[in-house]
């Protein structure tokens, strides 16, 4: 160990807290702490192990630093981020290259290394003085397991760390015991200079630099725990580098137990959905299983496609969760238990509130624009300020949860049987077809992902957004190689989980949409039955899609409803056209913003373009479930 560090962290810690560190006989962890709190000079250094003790510190520092207050319910606690701080900045958030690699990143948001270095020590530099660093260890996955990755946060902010506690596995017994000591992810957090409400200031300086060669982030001059928790997604960008290095994968997925009471099984999907495309809703359906709510590490074992949820608890946006569409996650919120709200009114009675909460809400209290908040008040530029925040959160453990699956933190994770992609257009795809093999599955439905604006976001409705894999804002190295790593993930595999395509928002000749919201329980059943080869399916030209008499079953048994043939024949018929234009913009979109992309990508696509018309030709520009042979 460095002596230079040794007098340093010896001075700043506690004989307890440096007597923790030393245990960990851990080179590379005692400098990396040592480097920083030299930097940042806090005044003290507090270093957390596992135990409930320093869990329970670090909660009520929060509390008596302001950075969260009580609520009335035993356990729930409310944040408040500070304007032009309540979500994700996209422009500051770079990967730290190196000169000679910067040209194959493509168009991915980076700054040269040495650069962004040299910026990230001379915004860091004395950050910390007057506050207390907090050093707590994590571990992503379930610990001691074979997707297992180590993490070190450095941080400055009771809040972000009381957050990742209740996020992530406490990793400290996994330092301790983990074969390879190099092998973690680092981060360093700093909320800087703070106002009188305990928000950040400084925020023409907030950068969010990750290091992907070196697994550092480094986030300063934020809150948001979007940009400050950097286990989240910033950890998610360093996974999907690490993975391509490595053989496996980490994807922007939940991970569900579909249960099918009547055979006593449970079949394991994952599923990948650009925002607003029902990611959640899936994830949530009543009578399933939760294993993971967002992101997914893949890996072979013994042949099998295994997958483990990275996180141990949901931070999930709290806007429209009321008891109709989200009775779990509502019923669970209004529990006596710890957890964290962040950016929502509190009010008058000292419990949270937010919008579309399905209840009668308080017309004043305090709110992300400060206390004093009244309905109808306007900001400075005269816009009304609604009573939470857009993108107000929750932070919850994952065992609060009645539907969590058993084997949620299962050390081998889960068996994979199918795998979902996705997207939103009212007028191409059909609810639910599965992919004749996973190479076609990743082209056809998982590189063409899309998602259709609508008028109440963006203005203008119907909208294409290219969303490939619906990880576009996560990944880390060039796409085109990351979509061959998608590829050739499964070789060698005994058998590949089947994919699926979903859509939930065909809508009908009168512009409504075609199902109810809790349709899609009956897609993904039929997807489950398919994976179990229970059922046969019809062909189109991009894949297979169910026979009515299996749909019009499975709505009896699950709904308990009639599924008429003509709403099933409007549903599932194949539309070329719309398909013709669905490719072309693809194959476009690739050949402007990906020269590396695979090109079996681009001979699939020809393919399916030529199969398209042929069927146009045979059987007119729309195809009824059945007919195409």
């Amino acid at each position: 160990m460095k002596e230079e560090f040794s007098a340093l962290l010896q001075r700043k810690m506690t004989a307890r807290g440096f007597e923790k560190l030393m245990a960990l006989k851990n080179e590379k962890l005692f400098a990396f702490i040592g480097e920083y709190v030299e930097l940042c000079d806090p005044d003290t250094v507090y270093m957390c192990d596992d135990s409930d003790e320093d869990a329970h510190y670090v909660r009520r520092k929060a509390l008596e630093a302001g950075e969260e207050k009580k609520l009335a319910r035993d356990g729930q606690t409310a944040h408040y981020d500070g304007y032009g701080d309540q979500g994700r900045d996209k422009a500051n958030t770079k990967f730290m290259v190196a000169r000679k690699n910067l040209a194959q990143m493509g168009n991915l948001n980076c700054v040269e290394y040495e650069e962004g270095l040299a910026e990230i020590k001379r915004i860091a530099r004395g950050i910390m003085r007057g506050k207390e660093a907090i050093v707590k260890l994590f571990c992503e996955c379930p610990t001691m397991s074979p997707f297992s990755i180590a993490c070190a946060q450095i941080t400055d902010s009771y809040y972000v760390s009381h957050s990742e506690d209740i996020l992530y596995r406490r990793g400290y017994g996994h330092f301790m015991q983990m074969q390879d000591k190099d092998d973690f992810f680092r981060f360093l957090h700093s909320a800087g200079a703070l106002d009188e409400r305990g928000c950040t200031v400084n925020l023409k300086d907030r950068r969010i630099y990750q290091d992907i060669e070196d697994m550092t982030v480094y986030s300063l001059n934020n809150q948001y725990a979007g940009n400050s928790v950097g286990l989240k997604k910033l950890a998610m960008r360093l996974a999907i580098k690490k993975a391509a290095g490595e053989g496996w994968l980490c994807e922007h997925m939940f991970i569900m137990g579909c249960q099918n009471r009547e055979e006593g099984r449970t079949t394991y999907f994952c599923g990948a959905y650009p925002s607003a495309c029902g990611k959640t809703a899936t994830a949530m359906l009543p009578g399933e299983t939760l294993v993971g709510d967002d992101i997914a590490y893949f890996r072979n074992l013994g042949g099998e496609f295994h997958a483990a949820n990275v996180e141990r608890g949901i931070f999930g946006i709290i806007k429209d969760v009321n008891p109709k569409d989200d009775p779990v996650i509502f019923n669970t919120l209004m529990q006596e238990k710890e957890m964290i709200f962040s950016n929502v009114l509190t009010g008058p009675d000292n419990n949270p509130y937010w919008q579309g909460m399905g209840i009668e809400t308080p017309k004043e209290g305090t709110n992300h624009s400060g206390p004093g908040w009244f309905e109808g008040k306007k900001d400075a530029d005269g816009k009304m300020i609604p009573l939470s925040h857009g993108n107000a959160r929750y932070t919850i453990r994952m065992e609060y949860l009645e539907n969590l699956d058993p084997n949620w933190d299962d050390k081998q994770g889960v068996l994979v049987g199918g795998v979902i992609y996705g997207g939103r257009d009212s007028d191409t795809s059909v609810p639910v077809e599965e992919s004749p093999g996973w190479e076609n599955g990743i082209i056809l439905k998982a590189c063409t992902l899309e998602s259709e604006t609508t008028a109440a976001t963006l203005g203008k409705e119907g909208v294409r957004v290219p969303q490939p894999m619906a990880n576009l804002d996560f990944i880390s190295y060039p796409l085109g190689q990351y979509i061959q790593n998608n590829i050739g993930f499964v070789k060698g595999m005994k058998k590949a989980p089947l994919i699926f395509a979903m859509n939930y928002f065909l809508r009908d000749e009168a512009g409504e949409f075609c199902t109810h919201k809790l349709a899609k329980k009956v897609w993904l059943h039929w997807a489950e039955q398919r994976v179990h080869g229970a059922l046969d399916a019809l062909r189109t030209p991009t894949g297979l899609i169910p026979a009515y008499e299996d749909l019009r079953r499975l709505f009896r048994e699950i709904f308990d409803e009639d599924y008429p043939e003509a709403d099933y024949r409007y549903q599932f018929t194949f539309r070329c056209d719309a398909w013709l234009a669905k490719l072309e913009r693809a194959t476009a979109y690739y050949k402007a913003n990906v020269p590396d992309c695979p090109a079996m990508a681009y001979k699939t696509w020809e393919e399916a373009i030529e199969k398209i018309q042929a069927a146009k030709s045979e059987f007119g520009a729309l195809i009824p479930p059945g007919a195409y042979k």
